[in-house]
């Protein structure tokens, strides 16, 4: 589980209650977006045919542009999962990575499940327990400086209150 029991009002948007600005939501779709392309190599060097990671990670994208519905982006995310599911190690999660992106349209704090699926992804492609360890700091760092700083502070805030339900992976 990637998700608080208690959602956090700053990942629901205005017109639902929150505090998050519609801005705000694409911002962080488009930053998951990022976070699960880096480690889409995982998954299409062991499954290069088939295209629900990609396609997810496009239609989040789309759906930031004002492209699509929000259901659309959110059913892609689900066939990335499901593509998953038969595989094991960095495609695997890889795969969950693109998921995650495609479902921020519909629960912006899936964000942060895109972000550590892929430092999940990277750790699990690496060779023995002290090179997966340098991997996801790395790969942690990398997304890190994807932030775009107005969504920056939220993000970091996050990683720190959701680290323990993300595996520690932000504990760098």
């Amino acid at each position: 589980m990637i998700l608080p029991r208690v959602r956090d009002p700053r990942f629901t948007t205005i017109r639902r209650g929150g505090t998050l600005t519609d801005s705000g939501h694409r911002l962080l779709a488009v930053w998951a977006a990022a976070c699960a392309e880096h480690v889409l190599p995982l998954f299409e060097s062991v499954r290069p045919s088939d295209p629900r990671p990609r396609e997810a990670i496009e239609q989040i994208r789309a759906w930031a542009r004002g492209e699509i519905k929000m259901s659309q982006s959110r059913a892609a995310g689900g066939h990335a999962m499901a593509a998953a599911r038969a595989l094991s190690g960095g495609a695997r999660f890889a795969a969950y990575a693109a998921g995650q992106a495609a479902v921020v349209a519909h629960v912006a704090a899936h964000e942060l499940g895109a972000a550590a699926y892929a430092i999940k992804a990277v750790r699990a492609a690496a060779p023995g327990r002290v090179a997966d360890e340098n991997a996801g700091r790395l790969e942690c760092r990398w997304q890190r400086e994807q932030l775009p700083d107005a969504i920056r502070e939220l993000v970091m805030d996050d990683q720190r209150l959701r680290n323990e339900i993300c595996w520690s992976v932000f504990a760098v």
